[in-house]
């Protein structure tokens, strides 16, 4: 049985690259290139990889980092707006930033803060940072988000955009093993279009979707 694109469940993808670890399969219908599931890692697997990662609020550089998407989303919200920060990973860093401008802040993340009462709730804005990349079901993960926000909620996502064709080989971003799906900017305005969201670019790794 052909497997399906993890984000819109077509079965119209085919080969797009191969290097000496994995295959990259491309969907015709949304875009999205993805490693099919029989190469991605196990959990314990993933984890060790994450638990490399020595993020942290007392990192200025890494403030600067989140601040590509803090900037343009906390430009959006009102005063004392509820947030979740999904894949907020072992040092929760941008949920401290929008506490700081007065929001109240939940956290999940699947390895570090398993809580999934958190995910049972409705908040003004979700937020995504270094996260979609990692899941191996996004339509199925990005839908139950959207799902979790109140009318005129935001949903702000970082993550690196599938750079043109040729230059897809040498991409950085492919060396990392727990990297498992490539957002094209077609995959978000498909999201957009299949739950009827606004989306805004305001920079080449951010994208902000809004539940209008």
């Amino acid at each position: 049985m052909m497997p399906t694109c993890p984000l819109c469940a077509s079965t119209d993808h085919g080969p797009y690259h191969r290097d000496a670890r994995r295959d990259y399969r491309r969907c015709r219908c949304c875009a999205l290139v993805f490693v099919p599931a029989h190469q991605r890692l196990g959990p314990a697997e993933e984890k060790a990889v994450y638990d490399q990662h020595e993020n942290s609020p007392d990192d200025p550089g890494y403030r600067r980092f989140l601040s590509r998407l803090f900037d343009p989303l906390a430009a959006e919200l009102p005063p004392g707006a509820r947030g979740l920060d999904f894949g907020a990973g072992p040092g929760p860093t941008l949920s401290v930033m929008f506490e700081e401008a007065g929001h109240r802040m939940a956290i999940y993340d699947a390895f570090y803060a398993p809580d999934t009462a958190a995910l049972e709730r409705t908040y003004d804005f979700i937020t995504a940072t270094e996260v979609v990349e990692h899941l191996f079901t996004p339509g199925a993960e990005l839908e139950r988000l959207i799902g979790l926000l109140a009318p005129g909620g935001w949903l702000g996502l970082m993550t690196k955009r599938v750079p043109p064709d040729e230059a897809f080989p040498g991409w950085h971003y492919i060396l990392d093993p727990t990297h498992v799906c490539f957002f094209d900017e077609a995959s978000f305005r498909w999201l957009a279009e299949r739950h009827g969201l606004s989306v805004a670019f305001p920079s080449a790794d951010v994208v902000l979707l809004q539940r209008t």
